[in-house]
């Protein structure tokens, strides 16, 4: 995701309703997220589709690693040689 451009990409909510397909386009158009005010705080982001799916898969690999972490502080491992052979034994079959 591209940095945010404090001039830029950060609206009060009141002017995102009156031009909504603008400020799509533009996040559309420059990758960046736009944060939405309300009350002079944020409460909402914007952000562009692909860059939402990205995040998407960047959180599921970082949740896979932790778990794997998990399991490994608990001792739940399997030695490199046990796992290749599980693993040609299921392409054998």
């Amino acid at each position: 995701m591209r940095p945010l451009k404090v001039d830029e990409d950060i609206r009060p909510l009141s002017e995102f309703r009156a031009g909504v397909a603008s400020f799509v386009r533009q996040v559309n158009e420059t990758r960046r997220p736009l944060v939405l005010t309300q009350h002079g705080r944020g409460v909402a982001v914007l952000v562009d589709i692909h860059e939402f799916e990205a995040m998407r898969e960047r959180m599921e690999l970082l949740e896979d690693i932790s778990v794997a972490e998990a399991q490994i502080a608990a001792g739940r491992v399997t030695p490199h040689k046990e796992a290749k052979a599980r693993a040609l034994a299921k392409l054998r079959s």
